[in-house]
Parts: structure tokens; C-alpha cells; sequence
């Protein structure tokens, strides 16, 4: 949802000026790798409990992630395997972050955060196997069927996670359902289609 609303913007003035820039001296595929190795980092951060340097690095690793694609797309670089190592990629980080969470308080945190990841991988299961059997009309390697929970929503619940420890339940919980839904409606859309 935020994708669809802000990302022409938060494109326009922020990733494109830096892409055109450094387009010629790194590769996608390395943008995406730092991007994975700045999502592992996490887990320490979030171990050591330092909350400001892993928002910086969920910020930084999301920046990269938008990054890498733009500078694929602008060199005419677009492959299947960077669209296939950005998506395992992303999913490093998003299971970095969850691992880091759970760290934070295995004992209080386990079920939520085995809850997420479940939802989590159900998610992805439906965006993949949608994106398998659909018609790619996108700009990107496959069909991308667009959802309530996308990853900008993602890394605002995880933000939320790590600034209100207080509500890691509920918010948990509500990211969780949010998920869930997403892969309901994302399936739904899909069978209507069919």
C-alpha cells in the first residue's frame, strides 16, 4: 500500500539521483549483497540491544534493496538470477530481523515471533506462486501482485517492534494477521482471475 502511494516519489528524489550516479561502478548484484549483509548485522544489533543502529540498518539495507534494481533497469542489466537473488535476499533480511527480535527475549518473544515467520513464509508462498502462474505486465522479472502488507509496511511493524517493546504482542500479533490477510486477498485476486 505504501509502495503503490509513495514509492514514484521516494524513487524520483531519492534512489534514482544515486543510481544514475553510481550505475557505472557497482553491480546490482553487489547493491543486493550489501544489502543482505547490512539485514545480518541486524541480529547482533538487536542482540547487543542497540535499537538505533539496527533501525539505521533496516533503513540502509531497504535503501539498498530499492537500489539495486534501479541500477539493473538503468544499465539494461536485468537478469532472472538478480531477480532471484534479491528475492532470497530480502528474505535473509526480513528472517535476520525476526531472528534479532527473538534474541532480544527468546522466552517472551519465541511464539510471536515463530507466528510471524509463519505468516511471513505462507506470504511469500502466495506471492511466488502467483507470480509463477500470472501474466507478467510489470517492469520487474516476474508478475508482482501487490499487497496490504508489502515490505515498506514490513520494516514499519519492525521498526515499531523495536521502538515499543512494551506492545511487541499486540504489534506482533497485528502484523501477523495483517500478513495472513495479505496472502488471503492475494490468492482470492488471483482465483478470480484465473
Amino acid at each position: 500500500m505504501i509502495e503503490n502511494t509513495l514509492r514514484h516519489h521516494y524513487q524520483r528524489f531519492f534512489v534514482a539521483p544515486l543510481a544514475e550516479r553510481i550505475k557505472f561502478r557497482i553491480h546490482p548484484n553487489c547493491v543486493t549483497v550489501i544489502a543482505a549483509v547490512l539485514g545480518l548485522l541486524i541480529i547482533p544489533a538487536l542482540y547487543f540491544h542497540q535499537t538505533l543502529l539496527a533501525i539505521i540498518l533496516i533503513l540502509v539495507s531497504g535503501y539498498c534493496d530499492t537500489l539495486d534494481g534501479t541500477i539493473a533497469r538503468l544499465l539494461g542489466q536485468s537478469s532472472d538470477f538478480g531477480c532471484a537473488l534479491d528475492i532470497c535476499m530480502d528474505r535473509l533480511v526480513e528472517l535476520s530481523i525476526i531472528l534479532g527480535l527473538f534474541l532480544m527475549d527468546p522466552s517472551g518473544r519465541g511464539l510471536y515471533c515463530l507466528l510471524m515467520l509463519g505468516s511471513s513464509f505462507l506470504c511469500v508462498t502466495s506471492f511466488l506462486v502467483v507470480g509463477v502462474f500470472a501474466l507478467n505486465d510489470s517492469s520487474k522479472g516476474f508478475h508482482y501482485s501487490p499487497g496490504i502488507m508489502e515490505r515498506a509496511e514490513a520494516f514499519g511493524f519492525f521498526i515499531a517492534l523495536i521502538l515499543l517493546p512494551h506492545f511487541f504482542a499486540f504489534i506482533a500479533l497485528l502484523y501477523t494477521g495483517l500478513v495472513l490477510l495479505t496472502s488471503v486477498i492475494r490468492l482470492y485476486e488471483f482465483y478470480r482471475s484465473y
